[in-house]
């Protein structure tokens, strides 16, 4: 049964044309299947409407629609005792049953190339998506009023329309002679996504396995799928524009990458950087790559199966910086998974600072750290996960990647979360590594060089006592590279990883896979810091020592505030 319910076309607005869609015959169908294996109490309800094994679902949906209209003590049904109350039960279950759906439209609207008209489209999408959540809640509404016995005084406006519409379009620009496939360009293209905030999506699965590995094969004439279930964000990673093909059943991290990255217009579209494959079906795949795999040959096309394991954000999120940093290496410039901030203090001083470190070091809770601090009067983040560092008139300077944060809620304060809710994406808040995205939308930042004060390794497993010990520079290159490259981190449940790990430069999204050449890169770039006067050491979170997972990253913060 999936989880998934993608509205094709136009929103209903009616109770009728709401009840008569496939999409709700689709909901009660589902829902009747799913009371048979968990509760056939609630099924009495539609004794009436049964015939042998099967029932008449054209008889239930007039039952609901008149119910919808009239209160059930003017109608003639049951004579059970406690029908009404089991009824109402019914209802309640279906709604909720609907609301536990990931909820999505997808919308063919031409891409407008005037701005006006083309905002004209979307302010059109905004306003069907509220009416259809008003027709949505007011349709539950009148069948909880119809069938419930005593007076409503509280009401409820629960949402209960969809979550992200999506508009697409097709293609504007012929495919490009090299690698111009034919169903790269016949898939729809989303150019817009309207997101209806606060989002709580629940994944099937809450972590990430293993590296992507790379190998040298050609895959593009390889790959077929139907191209009516698929669809294709077309994202600026930084300088590079990739496109990722999405199985519709995973849509929901379509709505993540949106908030995360530079959505293209169809007009803008060329030949792309590299590309990935969401959700594809397995049986097609190598067994032995079920976490993922990049495929090379003068392109880079990732692919990450269709399997429920694989069924987390972090996939996603993680594979097409992986295409992104191999193109980078490629292009002789240094990859780097770290954050980098501007800090402001009150007095007026200020340092670009760049955290290097795998996910869980501390990287993000350090600079939430740093921006509660008296001391301070703003922290502008410019790369919050992933970047890439290159030598612009002599000096190293940095770009970003992503347009927001998919930070770890465990490792933050509890006030984090209800600050950013009018706008957040929550991914699994009930579990173990708890995410949120948290959309900047900072794109012409990140794409502008930034140069760099301070480059600091972000060791969250290290235990210190002293002040002074929280923040140490390196005294060359030899001894910073040594430590980079160890890349040691206290795992913290964001991976299949357990205890202290390793990986080297902390970066397992492209640096391992290309080791070699990574490490002449680095090189070259951590001696011209020492040349420059960027000042490199470590930064001790202390995130993966027990009892320090909160209070750790503000006394690093803290440090590093006093040495600005």
């Amino acid at each position: 049964m999936s989880n998934v319910v993608v509205i094709n076309g136009t929103f209903m607005n009616s109770y009728s044309q709401v009840l008569l869609s496939p999409f709700f015959q689709k909901i009660l169908r589902e829902y009747i299947s799913y009371l048979r294996m968990s509760d056939r109490g609630l099924l009495e309800v539609l004794k009436p409407f049964k015939s042998r094994t099967k029932y008449d679902y054209k008889s239930i949906t007039e039952f609901l629609y008149t119910l919808s209209l009239e209160p059930i003590n003017e109608m003639v049904m049951h004579n059970q005792k406690g029908c009404k109350t089991c009824l109402y039960q019914f209802l309640e279950g279906l709604y909720s049953f609907w609301r536990q759906k990931q909820r999505f439209v997808v919308k063919f609207e031409k891409y407008q190339k005037e701005r006006s008209a083309r905002e004209g489209v979307i302010k059109g999408a905004i306003e069907t998506a509220q009416e259809f959540e008003n027709t949505m809640r007011n349709f539950h509404r009148s069948l909880q009023l119809n069938v419930s016995k005593r007076e409503m005084k509280v009401f409820r406006q629960d949402p209960g329309g969809v979550q992200a519409t999506f508009l697409v379009d097709k293609s504007l620009v012929p495919p490009p002679k090299r690698i111009g496939k034919r169903w790269m360009y016949s898939v729809p293209f989303i150019w817009s996504v309207v997101v209806e905030p606060p989002v709580i999506f629940y994944t099937k699965s809450n972590k990430r396995k293993g590296v992507f590995p790379v190998i040298d094969e050609e895959i593009l004439d390889k790959i077929q799928f139907d191209t009516k279930k698929w669809y294709a964000l077309p994202l600026r990673v930084g300088r590079h524009l990739i496109y990722f093909y999405i199985n519709k059943e995973y849509l929901v991290h379509a709505v993540g990458l949106a908030n995360l990255y530079e959505l293209a217009s169809p007009s803008e579209l060329g030949e792309p950087d590299g590309l990935i494959v969401f959700g594809y079906p397995f049986e097609k795949c190598e067994p032995s790559y079920r976490n993922g795999i990049i495929y090379h040959d003068g392109f880079y096309v990732g692919i990450i199966p269709d399997l429920e394991e694989n069924d987390y954000f972090g996939y996603a999120k993680k594979i097409l910086l992986t295409v992104h940093n191999l193109k980078v290496i490629d292009e002789g410039r240094l990859p780097i998974h770290g954050s980098l901030a501007k800090i402001t203090l009150k007095n007026g001083r200020s340092a670009n600072a760049m955290f290097v470190g795998d996910s869980g070091a501390g990287k993000s809770e350090t600079l939430d750290a740093l921006g509660r601090l008296d001391e301070i009067a703003n922290v502008e983040i410019i790369i919050d996960d992933m970047g890439s560092l290159d030598v612009k008139d002599g000096k190293i300077v940095a770009y970003g990647t992503e347009t927001g944060a998919f930070v770890r809620l465990d490792d933050l304060p509890p006030g984090y979360a209800y600050a950013t809710i009018d706008r957040s994406i929550f991914m699994n808040p009930n579990q173990t590594n708890a995410r949120v995205i948290v959309p900047y939308d900072n794109y012409a930042e990140i794409i502008e060089p930034t140069p760099i004060d301070f480059f600091l390794y972000a060791n969250n497993y290290t235990f210190v006592e002293r002040e002074e010990d929280r923040v140490k520079f390196f005294k060359n290159t030899e001894d910073a590279l040594k430590v980079f490259s160890e890349g040691a981190r206290m795992a913290k449940g964001t991976t299949a990883e357990k205890g202290l790990s390793h990986s080297y430069f902390a970066n397992p999204f492209g640096a391992i896979q290309r080791r070699k050449e990574h490490e002449v890169i680095a090189k070259k770039f951590v001696k011209r810091m020492f040349e420059t006067g960027v000042k490199v050491g470590e930064i001790r979170t202390m995130l993966g020592v027990a009892g320090y997972e909160k209070q750790g990253t503000t006394m690093a913060a803290r440090a590093l505030a006093k040495l600005l």
